[in-house]
């Protein structure tokens, strides 16, 4: 039985790659991105050849969605045409958004990742200014006959995992799921973990309704110890990925800067979405749009909080809730943000086609009670008895984006004003818009 169903995955994991054989390999560059709140510098690491095709649409290598704090484009030296965008977050931006950027300088690893071009390219990264609008802060060529573009040959760093696939690549979207924290003797925990938190992923509309469209796949690296790194609680890991708690001094918030061994680890699978899991039982996660989404695996509320990251990482779905610590900096509503789920106009929010002609902007709700009772000190139950009257109501909600002030979301509840693990929670209707919306762009 175990040898059908081993050849069975690995007919599986032949078959999507054989429809990728027409595909151009996978171009990488990895640099340094160096500043502090109020200035960046960027340096050029190494530029790599994956060892794997490009897995995305061919067909769709222009991003015109105006998503993420920077973007980078692959434009063609002859021609002055560009053949590859996308908009991005990155973990130094999130950096940039804390108090201790403000005096302090630190360097990140990043990456950009594309379709092996045919000639010279010029690559063009943008950053929002003080007017939201894109402009230049750094440009560099690619030559893709260079001799020093990394072209090794490397080894997976374990078997690759098929969770789900619905078909060819390049008309997917292809989601891949890091394990980190697990020794070689928990990768079976990895895999178990993976598919009970996927299956609440894909249990939340509109993933739900799009599950068909999404390939997912598994890579988990063996950790000499189990679990990862809390410094707050002296508690020192150096996982396979280096995934910590207390990201940006935050106790619940986790990341890992340890670029380098995420990208190389994931260029063995066909990807362009990250999910990773922290083989923890503590409450904490972190997500970035376009770097990834992370989660603990083994508290009551890692589902609804995978949901949640999964949701900045996938879609740049802004956090709705505003108490509570956080890492960062609460900004001024100055301009209208990018992110597709709030705004400062509630007169007129991105998502007014959605909302009823009867509804007053801004929408009124037991806003006063909430604060005064503080989230932290009320039950589920208490919570909800506050908002329950004003659910399913889709209007301009004051209080959103960390602020109380100024800021509105579409609806009164939604998984990102409340990822505690109340299951009855989903995505507010601007949400549900922004992944439906995106899932078009890949399919």
């Amino acid at each position: 039985m175990s040898t059908m169903i081993y050849r069975f995955a690995l007919f599986a994991i032949i078959s999507a790659f054989t429809c990728l054989l027409a595909q151009p390999r996978t171009l990488r560059v990895d640099y340094y991105h160096t500043g502090t709140a109020h200035k960046e510098y960027f340096s050029i690491d190494r530029i790599v050849l994956e060892p794997l095709p490009w897995p995305g649409n061919l067909e769709k290598t222009l991003d015109n969605t105006n998503l993420g704090d920077y973007f980078f484009e692959v434009i063609d030296k002859k021609t002055s045409k560009p053949l590859y965008s996308r908009g991005f977050c990155s973990i130094f931006g999130e950096w940039a958004t804390t108090g201790d950027a403000l005096s302090e300088t630190r360097t990140f690893s990043e990456s950009l990742r594309f379709p092996l071009p045919s000639e010279t390219v010029q690559i063009v990264l943008k950053k929002r200014n003080e007017q939201n609008i894109f402009s230049n802060i750094w440009s560099f060529e690619v030559d893709p006959t260079d001799i020093f573009i990394d072209r090794a040959i490397t080894t997976a760093v374990s078997p690759l995992i098929t969770f789900q696939n619905n078909g060819n690549s390049a008309h997917k979207v292809d989601l891949l799921i890091l394990g980190d924290g697990y020794t070689l003797a928990e990768r079976e925990k990895f895999q178990k973990d993976a598919n009970r938190l996927l299956e609440k992923v894909f249990d939340v509309e509109p993933l739900k309704s799009n599950k068909d469209h999404f390939n997912v796949w598994g890579l988990c690296p063996a950790s000499e110890e189990s679990g990862i790194a809390r410094p707050s609680g002296r508690q020192q890991r150096r996982s396979a990925l280096g995934f910590s708690f207390d990201a940006f001094g935050t106790s619940r918030y986790v990341l890992s800067y340890d670029n380098r061994a995420i990208v190389e680890t994931a260029s063995h699978a066909p990807w362009e979405f990250l999910i990773v899991l922290a083989n923890n039982s503590e409450y904490g996660g972190g997500g970035i749009f376009g770097l990834y989404a992370v989660s603990t695996v083994d508290h009551p509320s890692s589902p609804s909080v995978l949901v949640h990251e999964f949701a900045h990482h996938f879609t740049g779905i802004a956090d709705e809730y505003y108490l509570g610590g956080v890492a960062y900096l609460p900004s001024s509503p100055i301009v209208e943000p990018w992110e597709p789920n709030i705004t400062i106009d509630p007169q007129n929010p991105k998502w007014k086609a959605l909302i009823a002609p009867e509804t007053p902007l801004p929408t009124p709700w037991k806003k006063e009670e909430f604060e005064s009772a503080g989230r932290n000190r009320l039950s589920r139950q208490q919570l909800r008895s506050l908002i329950e009257p004003d659910t399913n109501i889709i209007g301009a909600f004051e209080g959103a984006n960390y602020a109380r002030k100024g800021w509105y979301r579409s609806e009164v509840e939604c998984i990102m004003f409340d990822s505690t693990g109340n299951s009855q929670v989903g995505f507010c209707a601007a949400c549900k818009k922004a992944i439906e919306d995106h899932i078009k762009n890949y399919i």
